[in-house]
């Protein structure tokens, strides 16, 4: 977990950042306890992020887009509520990383499900099981004499 660097930059993976001018962070007050402070200090961040009118690849927007995710709203904008700290500048960190994991999600590459089938020897240990399994229960009948 490391900040965003001096380029004002949000790096997601070695190839892919964007810019933080496309993140609109805004400080709101915090919910909870708090005592006085928390009518008076706007600690918590809400984090906007458009993904349609970001500067990512179209793959990432689609796949973004797809994600049954209740932070993304229909019109496509993540919000991202950050309120763990007393800090802002802690809760701004917290918004930006958590903001960097989602995305980091969608850039993960699925390994393509290669299906494979029972060996013949399992297929015959299975038959065989069955029919064993069959002639036990066979046996539990009433004894005819």
């Amino acid at each position: 977990m490391s900040p965003p660097n001096d380029q004002n930059l949000l790096l997601i993976t070695d190839s892919l950042s964007i810019p933080l001018s496309e993140v609109e962070m805004t400080g709101v007050r915090a919910q909870g306890p708090g005592g006085q402070n928390v009518n008076k200090v706007s600690s918590a961040i809400h984090l906007r992020f458009d993904i349609n009118a970001s500067s990512l690849p179209a793959v990432y927007k689609e796949k973004l887009l797809a994600l049954q995710d209740q932070r993304i709203t229909k019109d496509g904008v993540v919000i991202l509520k950050a309120q763990q700290s007393r800090s802002q500048e802690q809760n701004k960190f917290d918004a930006l990383e958590r903001l960097r994991a989602l995305l980091l999600g969608v850039t993960v590459v699925q390994k393509r499900r290669r299906p494979t089938k029972p060996s013949y020897s399992s297929q015959l240990k299975r038959v065989e099981k069955k029919t064993r399994r069959g002639q036990d229960k066979a046996m539990r009948g009433k004894v005819i004499v």
